[in-house]
């Protein structure tokens, strides 16, 4: 009776760290969100820009990247990063 309990917890114990494990490899690298890390600035006033960092694109119309157009940034991550 007591071995089984044993080894119940151990198995319990084994399936837990795989798990965890297998959440750490999905989740990658965490990086602490600072100032300076950001992706893309926006600027409004006293004309419209978005500018993405990591690729250097820009674009002046703010408008249709707030309303999802982000079409421009995303093939542009994709061929430097590809």
């Amino acid at each position: 009776q007591t071995c089984l309990e044993m080894l119940k917890s151990k198995l319990y114990e084994k399936q837990i760290f795989e798990r965890e494990e297998k959440i750490s490899k999905i989740g990658g690298e965490k990086k602490k969100i600072e100032w300076g890390s950001q992706i893309r600035s926006y600027v409004f006033q006293p004309y419209t820009l978005v500018k993405d960092s990591r690729t250097k694109v820009e674009t002046s119309n703010a408008a249709g990247v707030l309303d999802g157009d982000i079409d421009l940034f995303v093939e542009a991550y994709l061929k430097e990063f590809s």
